[in-house]
Formats: structure tokens, C-alpha cells, sequence
């Protein structure tokens, strides 16, 4: 391994370089400068009118080597989570957080390029976002939904201040900073903006993809992997430099999401990363900024109560991440629109069918870039409007409606050649991966998720019903688990005995649930690192999870999270204990639920017996918030609550709070 300094160095040899480098150039100073030369155009009225803000930002443009004589342009902003530092040949100088934001400054840069050729000015500014795979069973985690709202007020800030722009495009990629980015741009209620994906990383050729390798700690430990496999999986799981996870996790759903909301181009969700469809993305959605700006469209034309509907309906299209029952009631309340709620959840999961087959949800668990081949988001909306589901006259930022753009897609070159590429390249049929509801329902899909309700979860919470392992769920399609609970407050002593071979192991027919987890408790951590586990252990679609924190959108299994009211907050699963007896039952057909206790350890008593014991107990004595949960995060917690909390979004505004 090469040492940063010469082991030879002694201390005061090293200190010597740190204080002088040795480099004489750094004498070549200069205490004056000419200037940029030429003059800005101004008029009298200016002068006497314009704020001096406005007057001086023409010597801030000047001096960062603007022309003067160009300054009289329209200037839009492009905002972006761009992370790390790339050398021009793309090789890390610093890295970033996650593929995810590590090329989108490559977007930036053509979409800026498109707006100086089209003669406007553009300006950049960051607020780069953290990765929820890097902080799985870290003290990380506890800022990550925190991070989202902070990042959207960030950008808002950005937006407004710089009062000269005349349009705002918006560049991200995953977890929460799209969803940031989303909510930012759906409050520019009188600007027009325009959203730019940052598309997908590749899957490995012949490796694991990046959510499966992140349950390589577990199988290990269970004798399940090898060292030498997790090594070579890990180091080949993200097998391009680019781009979003390769599964329908929350940041590829949030892609889906922004163009069914109208915020997007047609066609632009889970672009490969890098390559030239991608960016030519940005080109075009610069180009449609501009023309926003000139027929006077706004955020509040395009952000309407149709264009939600149209987003939660391609969303359960999709079997989307269940992390986006926060982000679009965000949305929405960013928007000025009304936000859903559980039960306008429920009638769409109910009426709408999932026909994409694509990682996490089977049958085949295709990669996203598949899904983008074979037709993306355009493609399953022509299923959708044939079965008469979508706003067909929803504005989008193509300036044209949803039903014009479908037109379009349905007869594009574009179509035709990317789904005649994918089955050269794959030898996959795009019908395949993005399916007619007739052959996706002969294919045994079934709806998205599934809000269960019970005694221990009296205001509801939410499962992926899709992905419950198909060889547990008995033949009417009613998944059916009653057994004892394993009760952990702390998500490391859960992982611990999923990893353990010992008696305090989690075995199969166990329940594990975990509290205090929740905004209060851990500021609604992602527990990953649990549920991977657990899908990929061969023992492990016999466990079931409650939990009041959320999961990552690849999760999959019996797992149920959301649960409302949280322990902290006094809810019912802040009262279980060891050896109580739970009873699961989700029907994946009805998409109906419920969670209840009936028994503790040899005894049996039912439901109704069960709630009435529940009202009876007090919370367990070891109730408590992490100790590791940061200040700002405790504060986000009791803000969000204020708001309508978990199920309004997590949001939280002036009204409500002060």
C-alpha cells in the first residue's frame, strides 16, 4: 500500500512540507487587475428603477467572465445534486456519496450549453444529497427523510435567491434528493421548471445487482457466501460510474413519478447514465425550459390535482417504492394541491394493475434499464389509457398534454428502435418487462401494496404485498403467519441476531418486531439492512417484520412498516412483548390486511380479547429515542407531526407549527 508521505519522511521533514511546499510560483501575485473591459447594457429606467441587487449582480456576472455585452439576456437556474469532483477523463479526484450524483454535472453541462446556444445565461448551483445504501445500519441513516425537507427548503432558497431567473430546471437522481428537488420545484407555484432525471447505473454483466449484494453480511455469517464471493460481488455490483440503483427502488420510482407527474420529459426516467440517449435528455429539457417561459406556462398549470392522481396511478402501474406514500403527498402539498390519503391509496392499488415486471418485483426481476428499452413510462401509460385510467389532459412540460405526448410516443421511431435494441442487446421482448394488463395478470402480478389495520396498528401501515414471497402466500392469494414476536428497540440487535447462529437467533416462524424506529425514535431510519437479509437468507421468507420505521424501495417479503401510531407516540406496538402471539393477514387480492395480537406464549385468546389486553398494558419501560438521533432530527420529528405526520408526508409548515 502506498503511504500519502514518503515513509522515509521524519516528523519534522513532513512537517516542513506542509508548511512550504516548495513551489516558487506561489510568488507570482498580483494586488490589481484591469477588469473585465466593455460595459453592461443599461437603460435610465434601470438606473432609477431597478433594485441594486438587480444592478449589481451585472458586476458579480462581469467578473466571473460573463461578456457584458450579453448580460441583457433571460437567465435561468439549473439546480442540481451534484456530488464529488470528476477529472475531465471521468476519473475520481473526490469522490461522491453514490453513482447517483457522481454524473449529473455531465447533464448540467449540456443542458447549460443548450440554454448560452438558444442566447440566455444560464447559472448552476448544488445542494448534493447523502446515499441511503451507504448509510444502512449507520447513525446516517437517522438524517436521511430529515434530509429531504431541509434540501427542499435549501433549493427553495436557491431559486429565490436569485430573483433575476426566469425559469428553474431541477437535476437528481435518487433516494430523497429527487423527491427534494421535486417538492422545490411543485412551490415555484408562477416559474416554469422543468425536472431532469439522472437516470440508472448499468447491472453487472455476471454479478449481483446493488440490492441483493447489500445482504452479502448476512448470508456470510449464515455460511450462505463465501469471502472470496463477497468480495468480487461487491466490487462488481455497480457496474457503471453513473446513475441510480439498478431496481425499482425509491430513487428509479421517484424518476417514474416526476414524468407521470407532467414534470418531466416523455421518455427520460431511467435513462442509462452517460450515454448519449441521456444526454441528450438534458439538451431537450433545456430547450423545453425556454419554451415554457415563452408561452407563460407555469408550475401551477402542469402540478394539478390530475397530474397526482396520474403519478399514484403509475405508481401502482409499476409496483413503485413504497417510500413514495411520503414524497408524493410532498408533492402535493408543495404544489398547493390536496394531498392523498391512505384511503385514495387503497381505491387506486385496488382499480389499477401492476404490469412491469422489473426488479424487486418478480416474475423475471429485470434491471431499470430494461424497463426504459422496452417503452419506460410512456409505454405503461398507453396500457393505462386504453384501460381509461389516466388525465389524458394533463399539462406536461412538453407544453402539450399527457394524451398528446402518447400519440406521439406511439408511432416515435424512438419506440420502435429502443425495443428492436433491447432485443438484440438482451434477447428479452419488451412485452415482457413492461406488459399488457392481460398477459401481466396470466403472469400471476398483482397490486402494489396493501394497508393493513389492527390492534397494533390502529391508524394503519403499509406492505408491499406484490413482493410477499409467492411460495408462503396459500392459494386463494391471503398470505397468513401467526407466531410469537422477537421485540428489538434497536436496529443492530435486530441485524445481530438475523446474523446470529446461536439461541437468541431469529428463526424461521418467528415475527421480528422493531420500535422506536419511527420519525420520534430514529427519524424514520430505512431498514435495508434487515429486510435484504431476510429475502435473500434461505430461512428467511418464514420471517415476518413490524416495524414502525420505513423500508428501502428494492425491499421485498412479509415485512410491514409505516405502523401508526409509533411506540414513542403511544402506539399499541410500543406494548408487545416477548412470547406474544401475533396473527398476520394480508390478501393480496383484495388488498386488505390486519395485524393483531391474539395469544401470549401457550395461550390463545383471539382479536377482540387481544385489544382489549392492549388498552389494558402500559408502553415497555425501554421505550426510548436512539440516543444517536441528532437535535435537528428530533425537531424535524416533532415539526412533520404537527403537520399530518407520517401519512401527510412528513412535511411541515409555518402554520401548524407556530
Amino acid at each position: 500500500m502506498t503511504n500519502t508521505l514518503d515513509s522515509s519522511d521524519s516528523l519534522a521533514t513532513t512537517l516542513e512540507k506542509i508548511l512550504d511546499s516548495g513551489n516558487k510560483g506561489i510568488y507570482d501575485i498580483q494586488s490589481k487587475a484591469v477588469g473585465p473591459q466593455g460595459s453592461v447594457p443599461l437603460t435610465k429606467e434601470m438606473l432609477l428603477n431597478s433594485p441594486s441587487g438587480d444592478l449589481f449582480a451585472n458586476s458579480q456576472n462581469a467578473g466571473m467572465g460573463w461578456n457584458p455585452t450579453e448580460l441583457g439576456r433571460k437567465e435561468f437556474l439549473i439546480l442540481s445534486t451534484q456530488g464529488g469532483i470528476r477529472a475531465p477523463d471521468g476519473k475520481p479526484i473526490a469522490l461522491g456519496y453514490h453513482t447517483g450524483h457522481w454524473e449529473v454535472g455531465l447533464l448540467m453541462q449540456a443542458a447549460a450549453q443548450e440554454l448560452k446556444n438558444r442566447g440566455c445565461i444560464p447559472f448552476a448551483a448544488f445542494c448534493t444529497d447523502p446515499c441511503d445504501g451507504r448509510t444502512q445500519g449507520t447513525k446516517g441513516m437517522m438524517d436521511s427523510l430529515p434530509y429531504r425537507n431541509d434540501a427542499a427548503q435549501i433549493f427553495r432558497r436557491q431559486i429565490r435567491s436569485l430573483p433575476t431567473r426566469h425559469g428553474v430546471m431541477g437535476v437528481a437522481t435518487c433516494d430523497k434528493g429527487l423527491p427534494a428537488m421535486m417538492m422545490a420545484l411543485a412551490s415555484m407555484h408562477d416559474l416554469p421548471c422543468v425536472l431532469v432525471p439522472g437516470g440508472v447505473t448499468l447491472p453487472a454483466a455476471q454479478g449481483e445487482d446493488a440490492g441483493t449484494v447489500q445482504s452479502i453480511g448476512a448470508r456470510f455469517a449464515h455460511g450462505e457466501a463465501t469471502l472470496e464471493m463477497a468480495a468480487e460481488m461487491l466490487c462488481k455490483a455497480c457496474a457503471s460510474p453513473g446513475g441510480g440503483c439498478q431496481f425499482l427502488g425509491t430513487a428509479a420510482t421517484s424518476q417514474v413519478v416526476g414524468e407521470a407527474l407532467g414534470m418531466s420529459l416523455i421518455h427520460t426516467a431511467l435513462a442509462p447514465s452517460g450515454q448519449m440517449v441521456w444526454l441528450d435528455m438534458a439538451r431537450r429539457s433545456a430547450l423545453a425550459l425556454v419554451n415554457l417561459e415563452s408561452k407563460g406556462i407555469r408550475m401551477r398549470d402542469i402540478l394539478t390535482q390530475k397530474s397526482v392522481d396520474n403519478a399514484m396511478i403509475v405508481h401502482a402501474a409499476f409496483g413503485g417504492s413504497t417510500n413514495l406514500l411520503l414524497h408524493i403527498p410532498a408533492i402535493a402539498h408543495a404544489a398547493g394541491v390536496r394531498r392523498p390519503t391512505i384511503d385514495n391509496w387503497v381505491e387506486i392499488n385496488r382499480r389499477v394493475p401492476r404490469i412491469v415486471d422489473v426488479l424487486p418485483n418478480g416474475p423475471k426481476y429485470h434491471p431499470t434499464v430494461r424497463a426504459f428499452m422496452a417503452g419506460g413510462v410512456p409505454e405503461v401509460m398507453l396500457h393505462l389509457r386504453r384501460l381509461g385510467l389516466l388525465h389524458l389532459d394533463a399539462l406536461t412540460v412538453s407544453g402539450e398534454t399527457v394524451g398528446q405526448m402518447l400519440d406521439w410516443w406511439e408511432q416515435s421511431e424512438r419506440r420502435i428502435r429502443l425495443r428492436h435494441k433491447m432485443m438484440e442487446l438482451d434477447g428479452v421482448d419488451p412485452e415482457d418487462v413492461n406488459m399488457s394488463p392481460e398477459l401481466a395478470r396470466r403472469r400471476g402480478l398483482t397490486s402494489t401494496v396493501t394497508f393493513p389495520h389492527g390492534s397494533l396498528m390502529p391508524e394503519g401501515a403499509v406492505i408491499k404485498s406484490t413482493s410477499i414471497d409467492p411460495t408462503v402466500v396459500d392459494p386463494d392469494g391471503v398470505y397468513r403467519k401467526i407466531g410469537p414476536a422477537r421485540v428489538f428497540i434497536r436496529e443492530k440487535d435486530a441485524i445481530a441476531a438475523i446474523k446470529s447462529r446461536g439461541l437468541d437467533q431469529v428463526k424461521p416462524g418467528d415475527i421480528l418486531v422493531l420500535i422506536c424506529r419511527g420519525p420520534a425514535g430514529a427519524g424514520m431510519e430505512e431498514i435495508y439492512q434487515i429486510t435484504s437479509a431476510l429475502k435473500h437468507l434461505s430461512f428467511g421468507k418464514h420471517i415476518a417484520v413490524l416495524t414502525d420505521a420505513r423500508f428501502s424501495g428494492v425491499s421485498t417479503g412479509a415485512c410491514i412498516g409505516h405502523i401508526s401510531p409509533e411506540a414513542l407516540a403511544g402506539g399499541p406496538i410500543g406494548k408487545v412483548t416477548e412470547g406474544d402471539i401475533i396473527q398476520i393477514i394480508v390478501d393480496r387480492n383484495k388488498l386488505e390486511g390486519s395485524v393483531d395480537l391474539v395469544g401470549h406464549k401457550d395461550k390463545m385468546f383471539g382479536p377482540e380479547e387481544g385489544t382489549r389486553i392492549l388498552a389494558r398494558r402500559t408502553s415497555r419501560p425501554d421505550l426510548s429515542t436512539d440516543p444517536d438521533l441528532p437535535a435537528d432530527s428530533r425537531l424535524w420529528a416533532a415539526l412533520q407531526n404537527a403537520s399530518g405526520g407520517t401519512w401527510g408526508g412528513c412535511v411541515y409548515y409555518v402554520e401548524s407549527s407556530i
